[in-house]
């Protein structure tokens, strides 16, 4: 699975995007333990070094939460992955590093690390603008299965809900409240990860591919989810 992507980096809507993006007060924001823990759990789950959590500004795209590389609050706007993934129509975006694939992104930083593998959904506002995306990076090229996009998916809309939450708190001054919800969150997330830590141990890995592996996975993600929904009432 690879994605087609449009001849420009920036998109004719892009303005509006922006202002969307800015509304939001996220973007080179200080990190945050919910959106750690998303990106920590996504890690897990797909069995990759990296994740992250972008958001797609003018020039640059600032990664709210990344796990598995340090020193990397951002990349400019061209050497991101992130930049061409908002554009697609896909609900996930799959690609490789090779710079035939996608030649609105220089290669560089991705090939001086040794990166090959990146798939990534993107984090919609209620809008339906794109803000960045929740991407998965590996070092080996591999193929992704529908379930596994399902997933990445469904993750990618928590995520985006947890960022219109944070924004309705902190809007109100309502720092304390936020507090509680993260705190409450990762404790629905943390259920995922203890049941990602027992099925890698139980099988020398996680098979999304086996119903009965991601069923519970699916189960789980939806205490997340019923979380955030009486929240964002």
């Amino acid at each position: 699975m690879t994605s087609n992507f449009p001849a420009s980096l920036i998109p004719e809507h892009d303005a509006a995007r922006l202002r969307t993006l800015h509304q939001f007060q996220i973007v080179n924001t200080t990190p945050e333990r919910i959106f750690d823990d998303y990106v920590a759990w996504a890690a897990q789950l797909f069995g990759v070094p990296i994740a992250l959590i972008s958001l797609v500004d003018a020039d640059q795209v600032w990664f709210k939460a990344l796990t598995g590389a340090t020193g990397l609050p951002s990349l400019a706007r061209n050497e991101s992955m992130c930049s061409a993934a908002i554009l697609s129509s896909d609900a996930v975006v799959v690609s490789d590093y090779k710079p035939e694939r996608c030649e609105l992104i220089k290669p560089d930083v991705a090939q001086a690390i040794g990166l090959n593998f990146y798939a990534g959904a993107a984090l919609v506002a209620e809008d339906n603008s794109r803000l960045g995306m929740l991407a998965i990076i590996g070092k080996e090229a591999r193929d992704f299965s529908a379930i596994e996009a399902e997933l990445l998916t469904r993750l990618a809309g928590l995520v985006s809900q947890t960022i219109e939450l944070r924004y309705r708190y902190l809007a109100a001054d309502q720092l304390p409240e936020w507090e509680d919800a993260q705190q409450e969150l990762s404790i629905a997330l943390d259920d995922n990860a203890s049941l990602a830590r027992y099925l890698a141990t139980r099988s020398q890995g996680i098979d999304l591919s086996d119903a009965s592996v991601a069923r519970p996975i699916i189960q789980r993600l939806e205490s997340v989810a019923h979380v955030l929904e009486r929240r964002l009432v």
